[in-house]
């Protein structure tokens, strides 16, 4: 029986052998790193668009309008009332004071959902408005596309109009437009505002009516202290569920709502859709580059049948060559993985660094342009892939070679 010191002797004599074998053979060693290298970042850049638009879909939910969720008084949203405004949360400094203590809020902002007509005196076009904290919402809702003006901030009588509402109204930022709503009460209300700024999200049934006041300009016309729902922005996207468990034990009256939920059409359905379908393109690029690598690999072994027969004339067995083979496989595999890695990496910090740019999605009126997210845990498992397709191809066709007659081996031309 073979010692330890005889065992790691052999094990490095089949490393030398097998780099030896590689630097003596660089077209065929060329074509199967090149195979490798292209497939492993094929699939890596892939991965990074999925995970880009993913992510994408998500930030514009979360930072154009929603937060990572909202709370309601229970049964709110699944319930049609006549006077919705009854339904609303009355103790909202309480609920505030509650919410700013908790560790996985960073920011809480409180809204007045309504509809009202606006009018510049001679047009009068219906929206929807929204009553918000503009100081504190200006820092976090940051892909709300203001293209004309600013923001919605500290001004008292500011108001944010979306796209198709000011085309309509035929106002810019500077100009004055009157809101007018019913109050909690039933009687007419009205506020003059000055345009601060036009927007839009690229939803164009949503840019068509919505507009921003303050949530003091808000309460002061519908005639009310009270607040429809509370946005909350987390410290990190991954804690709504701590947030919604904690949330729930601390306010019997009032249920967490996550944007997912908000915004199921726009972007859980979206994102459920895109899912299905990249991972049906993912397994078609998988099952090419797998084939790919094992037929390049495959090749270049059977190729190497009289060379073989030669090795297994000189005293070598089939587990010999079975191991020398393996070795060189391992080897091209791991290189050509880590090159294409490595390159894919390069390529997107370079060429690609400011993204793919998108035509408009469904529902959608802009384009978009999307980054390809690279992370580590992809890059490992990419290069796991590769490495382990290279790996398994060498030993399938080293055991079919590596099986075959002396004689017939040596006949091989």
């Amino acid at each position: 029986m073979k010692t330890f010191t005889e065992r790691l002797w052999r094990a490095a004599w089949v490393m030398k052998l097998a780099a030896r074998n590689l630097f003596r053979q660089p077209r065929r060693t060329f074509a199967v790193l090149l195979t490798v290298g292209l497939g492993s970042a094929s699939l890596f850049l892939f991965q990074g668009f999925n995970t880009g638009i993913m992510n994408q879909y998500r930030e514009n939910s979360i930072h154009a309008r929603y937060g990572h969720g909202q709370l309601h008084t229970r049964g709110y949203l699944e319930t049609v009332f006549e006077k919705p405004w009854e339904h609303w949360i009355d103790n909202y400094d309480e609920v505030a004071g509650a919410l700013k203590s908790m560790p996985e809020v960073k920011q809480i902002f409180p809204r007045v959902e309504f509809f009202a007509l606006l009018t510049n005196g001679s047009i009068n076009v219906s929206g929807h408005g929204t009553g918000v904290d503009g100081v504190e919402e200006s820092t976090f809702f940051t892909t709300l596309n203001v293209e004309e003006g600013k923001m919605l901030s500290s001004e008292e009588d500011g108001i944010l109009l979306g796209r198709g509402l000011a085309h309509a109204l035929k106002l810019g930022p500077g100009d004055r437009v009157t809101v007018l709503a019913n109050t909690v009460h039933g009687s007419l209300n009205g506020i003059d505002l000055t345009v601060t700024g036009i927007f839009h999200t690229g939803k164009k049934e949503f840019d068509d009516v919505a507009f921003r006041i303050p949530i003091a300009q808000a309460r002061k016309l519908l005639d009310t202290e009270k607040v429809e729902s509370v946005a909350i922005g987390l410290q990190e996207d991954g804690l709504w569920d701590s947030f919604s468990r904690r949330a729930a034990a601390e306010f019997s009256a009032l249920t967490p709502t996550s944007f997912a939920l908000l915004d199921k059409v726009y972007y859980q359905n979206s994102v459920d859709w895109l899912k299905s379908q990249f991972d049906i393109i993912r397994l078609i690029i998988l099952s090419i580059v797998v084939l790919g690598i094992f037929n390049v690999v495959a090749t270049s072994i059977f190729e190497r049948k009289m060379e073989i027969g030669n090795l297994r004339a000189n005293g070598d067995s089939s587990v010999d060559v079975m191991l020398l083979l393996l070795a060189e496989g391992a080897a091209m595999g791991i290189v050509g993985a880590i090159v294409g890695i490595a390159g894919a990496w390069a390529l997107n910090s370079g060429l690609l660094a400011d993204g793919i740019l998108m035509p408009p999605a469904p529902g959608l009126t802009r384009q978009f342009h999307v980054r390809i997210e690279l992370d580590v845990l992809t890059a490992i498992l990419t290069f796991g892939l590769g490495s382990l397709c290279c790996i398994i191809a060498s030993l399938l066709a080293s055991w079919r070679v590596a099986k075959m007659g002396i004689g017939d081996a040596l006949r091989s031309i």
